[in-house]
């Protein structure tokens, strides 16, 4: 029999994602095989499973802290915003078009739950326990018979709930109290348990409010999760930017481009875990000041990005800096680097056809039928062009593991190709290479690339050299950093709340 319990939240980015994970590692260390699930996520970050199909970012670390294969079965309905109220729609990792929202709920709200239910029944024939996620908040009531996130999961799964609340937001206590009001007895009995989030300061403080909480809702408070700052996880939505604290001062700083779209900026995340590099996000609007080099990382729309980098004049300021150092683009930021990216059938945007930056001698255009969706393996070519082949000199030959997501294809004219693909697509259907390299410039369709040391190592090691700081070697920080971040927040958790009560919500039925 497969245990189910479900962690649901008073609003967006209360908590849900982490708790999640902390119990994922917590009863996967008791020696249980766990799981998540979030039956519909709404996110910019996605993940290439091994069925070679997509998930939101966050079932992947919580695969990671349950020590588990991602599968399209723990994310079964992924939503990718695309702007004008319009999102690609993934179902069991493939996706089925982009839609408005009214489409998507009255024309395909069937498909999805009944994809929901399958997936879920997928997970229960392997796993022992369940730790289910839910999204936004349970008591959008103006949406509720169109629920498939919420609580009409938590009675298909038949799990308890936890509800999750975030301080730092603000009215938290209304924000519970106004929780339990809004939902009706049906939905209400599944609440079980409440949870704040991200506090700081003197708990004695809180504690009457925490006792009249109990009293309002008739349900215990677990504890309160305290903030700590020496966590690093991958964040999994953009709007987690504005509000992210980047490290500064350092002896490195890697330039980022904000684009207006940008998508999969977990790509960057390794970098955070290295102790001499600081990330500077430099928005549309902004000056590039002095950093030593610079990432144009993956967008949801390259054509309105590239549109909107010539409008601000930012794509004058980046052709500017590739006379003096390294530019990497991903995915979407290597079609932004070459000549051209070719839309005539506006499938991208509005803006159709649209010229690059021009720093890569190399053409992208939008004409598959079909999204590009695949794990990925390339090996270094010994004969790179420009600053990449300097850089990456010391690993050609060496094996570099990604995963792809984009439409669009390239075609490489006078640029040389950065990696030869062993697995995957690359830059098109003859998918034999991957990105492109020239002077100061390189760029890859490989969402992760610096996921891989060496890969990583070495291109910092080329600007420690330049800066006449000593090169670094040893084990990966990022692996090491990540793994203790999981196992601490499942300390915190085990050490802040009552794991006896939780442990009752999720075997006794």
């Amino acid at each position: 029999m497969t245990n189910c319990i479900m962690v649901q939240g008073t609003s967006s980015n209360a908590g849900k994602s982490m708790l999640v994970a902390a119990l994922c590692r917590i009863y996967k260390n008791r020696g249980y095989k766990v799981a998540p699930f979030k039956s519909q996520n709404m996110s910019l970050n996605s993940y290439t499973t091994k069925e070679n199909g997509e998930i939101g970012i966050a079932q992947m670390l919580q695969a990671e802290a349950a020590m588990v294969e991602p599968s399209i079965h723990m994310n079964p309905v992924l939503l990718k915003p695309k702007g004008d109220f319009t999102s690609n729609v993934i179902i069991q990792g493939k996706s089925i078009g982009d839609m408005d929202f009214y489409d998507y709920q009255h024309k395909y709200h069937d498909t999805a739950l009944e994809a929901i239910k399958e997936s879920f029944n997928i997970l229960k024939e392997e796993y022992d326990v369940i730790i289910i996620e839910g999204a936004g908040s349970p008591a959008e009531i103006n949406m509720r018979d169109q629920d498939i996130a919420n609580m009409e999961i938590a009675h298909l799964a038949d799990a308890n709930v936890i509800l999750i609340a975030d301080i730092e937001m603000g009215g938290v206590f209304a924000a519970i109290a106004g929780t339990y009001v809004l939902l009706d007895d049906y939905d209400r009995s599944r609440l079980k348990a409440t949870v704040i989030n991200k506090f700081r300061g003197n708990l004695d403080i809180l504690k009457p409010g925490l006792d009249r909480i109990e009293e309002i809702t008739g349900e215990p408070v677990l504890g309160v999760l305290p903030y700590d700052e020496t966590l690093k996880l991958p964040e999994e939505d953009s709007a987690s930017l504005t509000t992210h604290s980047f490290a500064e001062d350092k002896d490195i700083t890697i330039g980022v481009i904000r684009l207006p779209k940008i998508a999969n900026f977990t790509d960057i995340d390794p970098f955070e875990y290295e102790d001499d590099v600081a990330l500077k996000m430099i928005d549309i609007n902004d000056n590039i000041s002095d950093v030593d080099a610079i990432i144009i990382p993956g967008t949801r729309n390259s054509t309105e990005d590239m549109f909107e980098l010539r409008k601000s004049g930012l794509a004058d300021q980046i052709i500017k800096k590739a006379d003096e150092i390294p530019i990497i683009g991903i995915c979407g930021g290597l079609q932004i680097l070459g000549n051209v990216i070719y839309d005539d059938e506006k499938r991208e945007s509005k803006h159709g056809t649209v010229n690059g930056l021009g720093l890569l001698d190399i053409e992208s255009e939008f004409s598959r039928a079909d999204k590009i969706v695949t794990q990925s393996e390339a090996t270094i070519p010994d004969n790179l062009d420009g600053i990449a082949g300097a850089i990456f000199k010391n690993i050609a030959g060496e094996s570099i593991t990604g995963y792809e997501i984009h439409e669009g294809t390239s075609e490489l004219l006078s640029s040389k190709a950065l990696l030869n693909v062993k697995k995957g697509q690359g830059n098109n259907d003859e998918g034999m290479i991957d990105g492109a390299c020239n002077g100061n410039i390189f760029a890859t369709y490989f969402h992760g690339i610096f996921h891989n040391y060496n890969f990583r190592r070495e291109f910092l090691n080329y600007i420690r050299t330049k800066k006449g700081l000593e090169a670094r070697y040893g084990e990966d920080p990022y692996e090491t950093q990540k793994d203790y971040s999981l196992n601490r927040l499942a300390e915190i958790v085990e050490e802040n709340l009552d794991m006896d009560i939780i442990d009752d919500l999720l075997f006794s039925k």
